[in-house]
């Protein structure tokens, strides 16, 4: 009786800790810490996304780095190439210029070995263009026009076609020559005969090539003045260059022209759409860009155009155009790029998990914060129930007392005369005397439920704890309708043990196995050896059984199905069991059944006094 008030009281304390307390319910059934860690994916995303992109930006940067330095190589490769023929062009305009200072003659005539070579290249080229004309001659297809053409195209001074009798037939300046004038359009008496022609150019100091037909019926005149002169000097020095230097296997074309654009030499074939001028042309030119590099495709395949200025001796000026295979850079650049694409790809995956590991971490701490406001909340809890118990301790003590004092009275004046029921009379008086003293310990007990207790550890049989219990429970299992199995030997096994409280444990779990089974069961309370220093005691029911869930929340103090009472039973017995240094184990099965199995030690571990904490 007295124990149903006590669980009244703690009923009426929960349910003013419900009512005071609801949102901090609602917060314990929600997940752990699913407020505070809601923004925690999306940050851990956006510093994903950050840490990605620095890398891409930096491994993109890397790429054009590589890119610059070796657009950079080969444009140096092809200036060193520009500079070569700038060179050997120089030399040989320097032949040509003293073979033309030494010899005072309408024609260039060697005065040594070394400058052969030049005025025989300058002969050379006038007398491709002679024959030429010739071939056009042969075929009737010339004309004063056809002449003039040419002479404008190749920039000489005059072009004349004399037949076998020394008569001017065809020349690109009917006008005849006019002295110190380069302009065709001048105004002077045509020259028909050869002989005037050939003294005029003498007599204005004009150099000439004349070229007879093998066959001696006529004869071609190539006449350049000083500035034709100059042009076809410094483009037979610069053609003769470029055959010294040969094509070279990354180089594609390489063109020189004067300012005007006129061709000075050529190597190879310039693009389609690049053979006209263009504005890196004229940038060059005219100093707006030291060198114009562009990356272009050439027949299928990359290409890095250079354009330079062209100078020599700073005697005339014009630009030198060079084409250079990217295939080497185009691989190298690819193996890059490949390169750091898959270094991107494992620096990705290596931040992705330093990145999980961290918000795992993280969250690990946050759980340890939120598991220790729990259990603060938790002692806050028990702290009141230990307050409102506190008060009303006194009055339960009292009743208490005088139920005592009445049973030793009962024991003592109403004993009966009949031996038989004397020794019965004794027995429940016993008992009475027992469970009031029990009732008492319960009470101090949860006075002090959230507070360290010491367990009185003394050896004692275990088969008699478990008799007196049944003892107890049976007629109230009885009368639910429940039959109680016991399976132990009459041999007592001895155990170090807290016997009140360890019959506390053990009357806890086996009511709340009897409230699990409605409209009849069994409760199956056995005793077995685990090996030979742990004994194992379990206490099975054919209840309503339990979820996984449910399972992993029974010990809680804050947690329980109960429609009445606080749901102390099974925290208070699993914190019994390991104050004897044992444990629970609870097997359940929804529908089924739940098997409580208590394992204890067999030998005593610690002093006879010994600490029991929640």
């Amino acid at each position: 009786m007295l124990e149903k008030i006590l669980w009244i009281l703690f009923a009426i304390q929960r349910q003013e800790t419900e009512m005071k307390q609801e949102e901090k319910i609602i917060w314990q059934d929600s997940l752990p810490g699913h407020e505070r860690s809601f923004l925690q994916p999306i940050a851990v995303a956006i510093v994903c996304a950050v840490f990605i992109g620095l890398i891409l930006f930096m491994g993109i940067m890397d790429f054009r780095r590589s890119d610059r330095t070796l657009t950079g190589f080969m444009q140096n490769q092809g200036l060193s190439t520009i500079s070569v023929v700038r060179k050997v062009s120089e030399e040989n305009l320097k032949n040509l210029i003293q073979a033309s200072q030494r010899e005072n003659v309408p024609i260039f005539t060697p005065l040594q070995e070394e400058s052969f070579a030049p005025q025989h290249w300058l002969t050379s080229s006038l007398a491709g263009i002679g024959r030429d004309v010739d071939e056009q001659w042969q075929a009737e297809q010339i004309s004063n026009e056809y002449l003039r053409n040419i002479a404008l195209r190749e920039s000489l001074w005059l072009i004349a076609v004399m037949d076998k009798d020394g008569k001017v037939v065809f020349q690109s300046r009917p006008e005849g020559p006019s002295a110190g004038e380069s302009n065709p359009g001048s105004k002077e008496p045509p020259l028909s005969s050869g002989e005037n022609l050939i003294s005029s150019l003498k007599k204005k100091g004009i150099n000439f090539v004349a070229l007879r037909r093998k066959d001696g019926s006529g004869t071609v005149v190539i006449a350049l003045e000083k500035d034709s002169l100059r042009y076809w000097a410094l483009r037979v020095s610069v053609e003769k260059a470029m055959e010294k230097l040969g094509e070279g296997q990354e180089m594609v074309y390489l063109v020189v022209m004067n300012h005007e654009g006129k061709l000075l030499g050529q190597v190879g074939n310039l693009p389609g759409t690049s053979k006209r001028l263009d504005q890196a042309f004229y940038n060059v030119l005219y100093g707006r860009k030291a060198v114009e590099t562009r990356k272009m495709k050439f027949d299928n395949q990359p290409i890095l155009d250079i354009t330079a200025p062209f100078k020599i001796s700073d005697r005339a000026g014009g630009i030198a155009r060079i084409g250079l295979k990217r295939d080497s850079a185009e691989k190298i650049l690819s193996e890059n790029r490949r390169n750091m694409f898959v270094s991107l790809i494992f620096t990705v995956l290596v931040a992705l998990l330093a990145m999980w590991l961290l918000y795992h971490n993280q969250n690990r701490h946050l759980a340890g914060i939120i598991e220790f406001e729990r259990r603060l909340e938790k002692a806050e809890r028990l702290s009141s129930l230990g307050q409102l118990a506190a008060g009303v301790a006194h009055e339960i003590r009292n009743p208490l007392n005088a139920i005592s004092m009445a049973s030793q009275r009962l024991k003592r004046e109403f004993m009966p005369a009949e031996p038989e029921k004397a020794e019965e009379f004794q027995n429940m008086a016993g008992v009475i005397r027992d469970e009031i003293r029990r009732l008492n310990g319960i009470i101090e007990e949860f006075l002090t439920f959230s507070k360290s207790r010491r367990l009185d550890m003394r050896d004692y049989s275990v088969t008699e704890v478990l008799r007196k219990m049944t003892d107890l429970i049976r007629e109230e299992a009885e009368s639910r309708g429940i039959t109680l199995k016991t399976e132990w030997s009459d041999e007592p096994v001895i155990i170090p043990m807290d016997v009140d409280k360890l019959q506390q444990a053990l009357f806890n779990l086996v009511k709340n196995a009897m409230e699990s089974i409605s409209g009849g069961g069994s409760i199956t309370i056995s005793l077995s050896n685990e090996d030979r220093h742990r004994r194992i005691i379990r206490i099975a029911d054919t209840g309503c059984g339990m979820t996984e869930e449910e399972v992993k929340k029974i010990f809680n103090p804050e947690y329980t199905t109960k429609q009445k009472g606080l749901g102390l039973g099974l925290s208070l017995a699993h914190e019994i069991i390991r104050g004897h240094g044992g444990e629970i184990r609870v097997l359940s099965r929804e529908k089924v059944g739940t098997t409580f199995e208590l394992i204890l030690p067999a030998e005593r571990k610690q002093d006879k006094s010994t600490n029991m904490a929640t």
